[in-house]
């Protein structure tokens, strides 16, 4: 069994083992599981124009399903330990511009999104997608690899209490600071932190999991002092935990319902809304998650030293054919678009290099619906810690980037850090690849850039345009 494993997934090809994939993708799977609770907050609870609402209970499980079975298959195919979950943006995109402002109901929105995977899926089929990354300058691909690594790090920071948003009301000109009131004295940040020690230790030492034992033993700490203090939750107190309350469960969990999978009407958006206003829309959804994904998937493939010596991944035809019906899947589960999610970086911080990893996560995601309480026990401030030691290690790239050149330095300076400052991949791509365009044209250089380029430049000024032209529909 052990050899036919390390066959398929050639796993001692890639300097790893079976035990070493596991328990990454169990990190993984720990860095990840916020997304059950954090996805019902944002799709379950908003109510369409008809007053339905999906429901958290309905959306945690279907998440839990969707996650499990993309990264599955995602794993058994493409071999890479990427593991997928609901899109954070996308779903928000989905909550508040489809429902909340454009009037669709959920079954509308969510055919929507199976529509994006279609033509994700196409494009991918057509070898697109893949050209569209040969086409991108090392240089920017090394770019987006550090602002991903700056996102999940920024991400780290905010979901362990350690930056916090200064509310508008405030009077101030700072947008972001220190814990709270420039302390960090709570709790729950105090216990990031201790996370923070634990992982550093692990990896400087390089322990064998150490960031799955960070995750453990930080959780462990956290228990015993909410037991002594009992903090409670963020909406309950200030200063209290993110999400997840750090007790030991009363039960094990139950059966999921999953009433909304399939809950889809795919053409009722042209209807309801018209046939221009729901193509910009759907337009809005395809480029978000085309680059989305494409930068993820660089950023891990350089972190996992899984790139060529051409700077490509090998397979990511069928790979990213792959990604694309994980919109699909989302549409279906009513869960929003699935993709390649970032947090996985975590698993491949504690050494996963094959699709083992990823089955792994996936199987514990398609448990999680069983067993509710049980993830619900591990806090977001202990699992937050290794999204900034991985955010250190994704950051090393930036010795790849041409700093002596300022058509190519500006733009990489760009993309690595609006994607942070504005909590999207999709964003730090598009300023990115912009002002390359434009800079390059400064530099005499138009007549070398790829037309893929000039292509991707003239797509984002329009997407940063969607807003006045989706007025303009209206």
């Amino acid at each position: 069994m052990g050899a036919a494993l390390d066959r398929f997934f050639t796993i001692s090809q890639r300097g790893s083992t079976i035990g070493t994939e596991v328990r990454a993708g169990t990190v993984s799977f720990f860095a990840m599981a916020y997304i059950i609770l954090l996805n019902p907050l944002i799709v379950g609870t908003v109510e369409d124009v008809t007053g339905h609402a999906l429901g958290t209970t309905q959306v945690a499980a279907a998440t839990a399903l969707i996650a499990g079975l993309m990264s599955i298959i995602f794993g058994a195919i493409a071999n890479y330990p990427f593991a997928f979950a609901a899109g954070l943006g996308v779903n928000s995109f989905v909550a508040v511009t489809l429902v909340s402002t454009e009037g669709l109901t959920w079954p509308e929105a969510m055919g929507l999104v199976v529509l994006d995977g279609i033509i994700i899926v196409l494009l991918a089929a057509s070898g697109f997608r893949s050209a569209v990354f040969a086409a991108i300058p090392n240089s920017m691909r090394a770019a987006m690899g550090v602002g991903v690594g700056m996102f999940i790090a920024m991400l780290g920071f905010v979901d362990g209490g350690f930056v916090t948003r200064v509310p508008d009301a405030a009077g101030t000109t700072v947008p972001v600071g220190l814990g709270i009131n420039g302390s960090i004295a709570s709790l729950p940040t105090l216990i990031f932190v201790i996370g923070l020690i634990i992982c550093s230790f692990m990896v400087i030492r390089n322990i064998p999991g150490g960031l799955f034992i960070g995750i453990v033993l930080t959780t462990i700490i956290a228990m015993i002092l909410q037991a002594v203090y009992g903090t409670g939750s963020a909406a309950e107190e200030t200063g209290g935990w993110g999400m997840a309350v750090p007790e030991i469960p009363n039960s094990l969990g139950g059966l999921p319902d999953l009433s909304i999978v399939g809950n889809v009407s795919l053409f009722g958006a042209f209807t309801h809304i018209g046939v221009v206003a729901t193509t910009l829309l759907v337009f809005t959804l395809v480029l978000t998650n085309f680059f989305d994904a494409m930068g993820t998937m660089t950023a891990l493939g350089n972190q996992a030293g899984l790139m060529d010596e051409d700077g490509n991944l090998p397979g990511m035809k069928k790979a990213l054919v792959v990604e694309g019906f994980g919109a699909v899947a989302g549409g279906i589960g009513s869960t929003s678009s699935n993709t390649v999610f970032v947090d996985s970086s975590a698993g491949i911080g504690d050494g996963a290099r094959t699709g083992l990893a990823n089955i792994t996560t996936g199987l514990l995601f398609l448990l999680a619906m069983f067993f509710t309480p049980l993830y619900e026990a591990v806090p977001i401030e202990a699992a937050s810690p290794v999204l900034v030691i991985v955010g250190v290690m994704m950051t090393t790239q930036i010795v790849n980037i041409e700093w002596d050149k300022l058509y190519i330095s500006i733009p990489a300076f760009l993309t690595i850090v609006v994607m942070p400052f504005t909590y999207s991949i999709a964003n730090g791509i598009g300023v990115g690849f912009i002002s390359f365009t434009l800079l390059s044209v400064f530099a005499g250089r138009a007549r070398k850039l790829h037309w893929i380029m000039w292509l991707i430049a003239a797509l984002f000024v329009l997407y940063f345009a969607m807003d006045p032209i989706m007025q303009l529909v209206n």
